[in-house]
């Protein structure tokens, strides 16, 4: 069994499409990063400031962590796992590499800073979610952090224009091409 990583900045599709993507798999898990994040319940330190908290940033190692050896013992179960978070810079080859399970993939969800707003309008519309908070790091931001300080590893694939069907059919393409890592 695999272990697909699905990553990208808040609101690029990534739990839409993880979701979709488990499902057209045969015996496969979901496995939503920032569920880590969401089970601290008191001394829980947010990343969303341009400048994190002190302690920030051990969480957000301590969540990734969690979320690779989950996804690890899940594949070793013979499950094929698809594991989805916000890994941008460095981070991402950290999860890679703490992922030990084989053949692993990474998927680059990378729509333009437009799309991304316009994903962001609509789900606040719809469902009030609101992902980028004033003070936050703006869309823009993370868009320019994604492109410029994550390694080009896996299939980046600009889903601005495409369609969950179309996003899904793409990255079963490439599982076995660019998506793979090892």
């Amino acid at each position: 069994m695999s272990i697909i990583v699905i990553t990208g900045i808040q609101a690029a599709g990534k739990s839409t499409v993880a979701q979709a993507l488990a499902e057209s798999l045969p015996t496969s898990v979901h496995v939503r990063g920032d569920l880590f994040r969401r089970m601290i319940v008191n001394g829980r330190v947010e990343m969303g400031p341009a400048v994190p908290e002190p302690g920030a940033l051990e969480q957000l190692r301590l969540r990734y962590q969690l979320a690779a050896e989950t996804a690890d013992r899940y594949a070793q179960a013979g499950f094929t796992v698809v594991l989805q978070d916000i890994i941008l810079g460095e981070h991402l080859l950290d999860v890679v590499n703490h992922i030990t399970s084989r053949p692993l993939s990474v998927v680059v969800l990378a729509p333009s800073a437009a799309a991304v707003m316009e994903r962001d309008a609509q789900r606040r519309e719809q469902r009030g979610k609101v992902a980028y908070q004033p003070g936050d790091e703006s869309i823009e931001l993370l868009d320019q952090a994604l492109r410029t300080s994550t390694p080009r590893i896996g299939h980046w694939l600009d889903t601005s224009d495409l369609s969950l069907e179309g996003t899904v059919a793409e990255i079963l393409a490439h599982l076995e091409t660019t998506a793979r890592i090892v």
